[in-house]
This record gives structure tokens, C-alpha cells and sequence, in this order.
């Protein structure tokens, strides 16, 4: 293989490397034509083909700008940029004839790298964007060494050295840049992500539970609570709307009496608290799912600077002013008991009617069946609305112990009436069948209730000891109302599968070809591999990624600086590169005056001019011995006495070059530079020459 196949072969290599991710962001035909210009590039690069002409590259470039602009309308915009830019990249390879053309792509694929973290910026991406660039700097160096074949080992090698030179560079610009909105706002893993919502519909938990991707992780201050306490409230729905539930629409940042606000709650935890911090994925949700009952007032470690703020909602929720898409870092604490301070009754409308409310239409049999409960005896004679709430609080967990019921993903079709259908028929159901089934029941006897989502349970990394909450941890549970104390947990699916609460088991889909492989292997393998992977993710996502302002200014604050502020740490950005270049330009003298010629003819040559210019016959770098030779002849000329020497001198000058640059060239070897050095010391010392 020629070296001009195997470079324009490796460099196709790492475009499409580079390309890669991104095939999920741009649309099909987008990544379909690029990867079809790819390969027929390097096809053409094997059979050592003639490139396309130019007619038809440029049918193909209107095209693509055709396609872009018929996709979304304009030719500006995140998404619309980037596709042009896969396609065209692709379509520059199409003509890569000339160096200048290596020269346009390599810097191309220097904006696939970039353009790869406006989507995500986890560990996975940045391992492989890290790869990309050496190999985009391999093909680059490739690029500057025109003569011979130098291995693609070789190559890389350099490259990885370049990048070491330039890793500290890189790492003053990382911890001193300042994170300035919006230029850290830039959303991240959001795009295209299923979630918690603030709608439920009866099947929508149960497709998260098949989706195994991070939600969130938890760092405890100390042991963590027990898995049963493990509750992260999400959007909290308490309004019908036909067969769906939503969210009670309420202002974020509007006002709560004080002593139902958490804000007004004391911030240092108890003993009984648990301490905690917390790493959100991007959810595209309003509402952080922090562990029941937040106290105090969540602080953002990171994610915060693009002006995302948090605030209480008034049915136990924490709500952001904006949905989160980007990363985020929160400190929070949590009572260990989980419950919330009741709220009072005239907060929103003066009634409970919120929570009392039905759709019409809806679930005629289950209301039916609610009303045949309340007759029972030990419902009618409660002395009390919250003796009577908590009888029949009690009388449905033991119904659905009871009754036959099964916790399953696939409850199968179940109709217009899909609740009724449940409750009555099939008796199969998840999570959210059961919390919505509780709710309509207790409504229609008049006790307040409501759904709550979020997450419950999630796993502890045996290797860093952090709590992980996958989406497939997504979980619904009910709320009711007791008088006097307020609203009272309940989960239902405890009662029908224990095991899904107590010991955080999850109902999964089967594995996968790899996943499933592995298992078959050894069991224990891919928790292994997830458990370390899981580990450095959260290392990078904590140590990297949260690395935002307020840690900035932290650092700043630990070395000196105590008012630190976006100046300060511009100018400790300043001095910091002020002395990598003092450093860098110290080691550059240092390495020049530490060269030395290792040709023995260049030291023999050095050396004789060296003696010359003590006899009063400089010269300069450029000058060669038989201009040397020249000028003693002219000086002997004009000295009575001291030709024959000057003469001397001069031959063995010649001599030299002759040595060098003769037909048969040779070094000089040591014995020869005796003779050589007694003849120029022979010569007279020249009078009246500045050396």
C-alpha cells in the first residue's frame, strides 16, 4: 500500500470516528450522506481512482444546502449548522487533492470535536473526542512530514507528545476561565430524553421503568436512610383532566406563609437529618426531585449560572423558573422521616376542592365500587374526617393485599376505562395504577388525596458507596389528606410487591445481545463493569462538569484572594499564562543554547572559526571555508613575511571543504583536526581588527 493511500485511508478513519456520535443529532439523510461520501472516498483512495468532477460536487453541495433548508427552514441555527457541517465535511473529502485541502479538514474535524459536546458532555464523549483529536493531530503531523514513510506508530507517538505539551495550557484555561453565561448555558444531555412529566396518563411510569439511563446520584453525609425512605418527589398531580392527571398550576417564586415555607425552615440539620448531595441529570422537567421533606433551602453547587433559580411549590415540591437541561450540582437536607408539614386548607382556594376533584365521565365502575366501600360499618361510625381517612386509608392496602392484584409491566389492553378496567378486571398493573386507583377512591368518599411521582429506592455503588436513581426507578405513590396533621404518605405498591420498595427491586426488559452475553458469562460481570464505570462517571461529572463559578471562586478564595470575584479571577488567569509563557520561553533558550553541532566536520569547522576570529579573522554563519581561504590569501598578500602562513591556512581551509563537499565526502575525523588547527594557529595575529 502507498503512503498516500494509507494516509488518506487513516484520515478518513478518524473523520468518521469523529462523525459518529452525532448521528443521533442530525437527521438521517444527513449522517446516511455523509457516511455514503466516506465510503466513496476511500474506495476511490483503494483502487487509486480519479476524484469526481467538479460539476457533480457541486450538485451534491446545492443539494445538501437545499436539504438543510428544507428541514428546518433557515440555514442558521444549532441544528441547522450542524448538519451542514457532517455533510459538508464529508463532501470536502470528495476533493482532497492538494495539501491545502488536508489542511481545511483537519480543521473541520477540530469543529466535529467541539460541536459533539453541544449535545453531551459525559465521560463516554470526552474518552471519545479525546481519541478523535489525537488522530486528528496524527494525520496533521502526517500532513508536515512530506519525505519518506514514517510509521502510523511513529506519527502518534508525536501527536501524544504534543498533546502532553499543551495538557497544562489546557488545564490553566479549565480551572481559571471564567464560567460566563451563556457561553456555559449551552444545554447539554437534554435533547430527545424521556422523563418524570407533569402529566400522567395510566402506562406512562411503565415505559420509564424500561429505560435504564441515569437520572440521578446521591451523596450521603452519612449512612444513608433505609430503601423504604428513599422518596424523591417529583411533579405532584392533583387536577384531572379526562383520563390524564397534571399539575396544579402555581407562579414559581410566589409567596407561602412562613411557617409552612421551607425557606423559613432552619438550614443546619439535626442528628435525625440526613445531609446529602446531589447530581440531576438533565430531566426537562421544572421540578428537582429532592428527597422527602427537603428543610432548608437546596443550594446549587453547579448548573446554576445561566440564572436557573429554585422554589418552594406548595404541594412539597421544589420548582425551578425554567425546565432543567443542564446538569446540575445540589446540596440539600432531608428529614429522615419523610414527612411534610401539612399546608393549611384556604391556601389556594379556601376549600380542598382541589383535592377533591373528579372528571366527569370517568371511571363510573371504581366510583361505584368506592361507594358500596363507605357503607361498611367501620367507615360510617368513625368518629372523626381523620379517623375516617385513615380507616379507609387501611381498608384499601388490605383490599389490594387481599384481592388478587399483580405488580406487572404489562397490564395489556385495557380500554376508554383503563382504571376501571384495572381495578375491577384485570387486577394487573404498576406503579401508577395503583396510586391513581387510591386517589379516585378516596375522592369519591370525600377525603382529599392526591398523585405523587418522582423516584423511590435507586442502588449504592459498591465502589464509591453513591446512591444511583435510574429512570427505571421512576415511581408513583398517593398523598391524603389527615386533619390536623396534614397530608400522609402512602404508597400502594408496597402492598402488592414489597420487594420493589423495601429492596428497590426493579421490573426490567430483557437484556440485550452484549448485556445478556455477559451475564451468561458471569453475573456478576456487568454489575462489575457498571459499578466502575458508574464510579468515574461520577467522578468526572462532580470534579469536571461541576466545576463551575462558585468553585472558581472558592479556589480563588484558598489561595489569597477573599473578596474573589469574575476579576480576580481574570487576572489569576492572566498571571497564570504570564508564567507558562516565561516558563515555556526559558525552557526554549535553555534548549537552544543546549544544541550543539554533532557532526564531527561541524565541530572541526566551529572550532577553526573560532580560532580565526582570535587571529583577527571573523566571520559569519553563512560564510563557507573558501571564503575564508579567500581572505587569508588577500591578508597574506598585503603582510610581508607571513604569506607562506597565510598560504597554509588557506590550503588546509580548502582542504576541508574539499572533505566536505567533494565527490567523496567523508566527516572529519579527529587526528585530522591537529594539523588543521596548527596551521591556522601559526598565523600572525592580525593588528587593528575589531573581532
Amino acid at each position: 500500500m502507498t503512503r498516500e493511500r494509507r494516509d488518506t485511508l487513516f484520515m478518513l478513519a478518524v473523520l468518521a470516528w469523529t462523525l459518529a456520535p452525532l448521528a443521533g443529532h442530525v437527521p438521517a439523510w444527513s449522517s446516511t450522506g455523509a457516511a455514503v461520501a466516506l465510503l466513496w472516498r476511500a474506495g476511490l483512495a483503494w483502487r487509486g481512482a480519479a476524484l469526481p468532477p467538479r460539476w457533480l460536487l457541486t450538485l451534491l453541495l446545492i443539494a445538501s444546502v437545499g436539504a438543510v433548508a428544507l428541514t428546518w427552514r433557515s440555514l442558521g441555527g444549532k441544528d441547522a449548522g450542524l448538519a451542514l457541517l457532517v455533510v459538508l465535511t464529508a463532501l470536502k473529502t470528495l476533493e482532497l487533492r492538494a495539501r491545502r485541502d488536508a489542511l481545511a479538514l483537519f480543521f473541520l474535524g477540530f469543529f466535529l470535536v467541539l460541536s459533539n459536546f453541544l449535545h453531551s458532555q459525559s465521560l463516554a464523549v470526552a474518552l471519545a473526542m479525546g481519541m478523535a483529536v489525537w488522530g486528528l493531530l496524527a494525520a496533521l503531523v502526517l500532513a508536515h512530514m512530506p519525505v519518506g514513510r514514517p510509521t502510523l506508530a511513529g506519527v502518534a507517538g508525536k501527536a501524544g507528545r504534543l498533546m502532553l505539551i499543551g495538557a497544562p495550557l489546557v488545564a490553566v484555561l479549565f480551572v481559571f476561565f471564567p464560567r460566563i453565561a451563556p457561553l456555559w448555558g449551552v444545554p447539554g444531555d437534554a435533547g430527545g430524553r424521556t422523563g418524570l412529566s407533569n402529566e400522567l396518563q395510566l402506562g406512562d411510569v411503565a415505559e420509564l421503568a424500561l429505560d435504564d439511563r441515569l437520572a440521578l446520584r446521591v451523596q450521603f453525609t452519612g449512612a444513608p436512610p433505609p430503601p423504604q425512605a428513599l422518596y424523591f418527589r417529583g411533579p405532584v398531580l392533583s387536577q384531572p383532566d379526562g383520563p390524564r392527571w397534571t399539575v396544579l398550576p402555581w407562579r414559581a417564586g410566589a409567596a407561602l406563609p412562613p411557617e409552612f415555607d421551607p425557606r423559613q425552615q432552619p438550614a443546619t440539620p439535626s442528628p435525625d437529618d440526613a445531609a446529602y448531595e446531589m447530581t440531576v441529570e438533565p430531566l426537562r422537567i421544572a421540578t428537582l426531585p429532592l428527597l422527602e421533606s427537603a428543610q432548608g433551602v437546596p443550594a446549587l453547587l453547579a448548573g446554576g449560572e445561566s440564572g436557573l433559580t429554585l422554589s418552594p411549590h406548595p404541594e412539597g415540591s421544589w420548582i425551578s423558573n425554567r425546565p432543567i437541561t443542564e446538569r446540575l450540582q445540589v446540596r440539600a437536607v432531608a428529614r429522615r422521616d419523610g414527612r411534610s408539614p401539612g399546608l393549611p386548607e384556604d391556601l389556594l382556594t379556601g376549600t380542598l376542592s382541589n383535592w377533591l376533584a373528579l372528571p366527569d365521565g370517568q371511571h363510573p365502575r371504581t366510583r361505584a365500587w368506592a361507594a358500596e366501600l363507605g357503607r361498611q360499618p367501620a367507615l360510617a361510625q368513625a368518629p372523626n374526617p381523620a379517623r375516617r381517612a385513615d380507616v379507609l386509608a387501611v381498608a384499601l392496602i388490605a383490599h389490594i393485599r387481599q384481592a388478587g392484584y399483580a405488580y406487572t409491566l404489562s397490564p395489556g389492553e385495557l380500554g376508554s376505562q383503563a382504571l376501571d378496567a384495572f381495578w375491577l378486571d384485570t387486577r394487573a398493573g404498576f406503579c401508577e395504577h395503583y396510586a391513581t386507583a387510591f386517589v379516585v377512591v378516596m375522592r369519591s368518599l370525600g377525603v382529599p388525596a392526591r398523585i405523587v411521582t418522582g423516584y423511590q429506592g435507586g442502588r449504592i455503588n459498591p465502589i464509591d458507596g453513591v446512591l444511583e436513581v435510574r429512570q427505571s426507578d421512576a415511581h408513583a405513590w398517593a398523598e391524603y389528606w389527615r386533619a390536623g396533621d396534614g397530608w400522609v404518605r402512602v404508597d400502594p405498591t408496597a402492598a402488592i410487591a414489597p420487594e420493589r420498595i423495601n429492596g428497590s427491586r426493579r421490573l426490567v426488559a430483557p437484556s440485550g445481545l452484549v448485556a445478556g452475553t455477559l451475564a451468561n458469562i458471569d453475573p456478576a460481570l456487568l454489575e462489575r463493569l457498571r459499578a466502575v464505570w458508574g464510579a468515574l462517571d461520577h467522578r468526572w461529572n462532580q470534579w469536571v462538569l461541576g466545576h463551575g463559578r462558585q468553585r472558581q471562586l472558592d479556589l480563588l478564595r484558598s489561595l489569597g484572594w477573599p473578596d474573589a470575584d469574575l476579576s480576580d479571577l481574570g487576572r489569576a488567569l492572566a498571571i497564570t499564562l504570564a508564567t507558562l509563557a516565561a516558563i515555556g520561553a526559558g525552557l526554549a533558550a535553555w534548549q537552544v543554547r543546549r544544541q550543539r553541532p554533532q557532526d564531527p566536520w561541524q565541530r572541526a569547522w566551529q572550532s577553526l572559526r573560532k580560532d580565526l576570529a582570535r587571529r583577527g579573522f571573523p566571520s559569519s554563519a553563512h560564510d563557507t571555508p573558501r571564503t575564508l581561504a579567500t581572505r587569508l590569501r588577500e591578508a597574506g598578500q598585503q603582510s610581508p613575511g607571513g604569506s607562506a602562513a597565510h598560504e597554509a591556512a588557506a590550503l588546509a581551509l580548502l582542504g576541508l571543504e574539499t572533505q566536505r563537499y567533494g565527490r567523496r565526502m567523508s566527516s572529519m575525523p579527529l587526528d585530522r583536526l591537529l594539523p588543521l588547527r596548527n596551521a591556522v594557529r601559526s598565523l600572525p595575529k592580525r593588528t587593528g581588527t575589531r573581532r
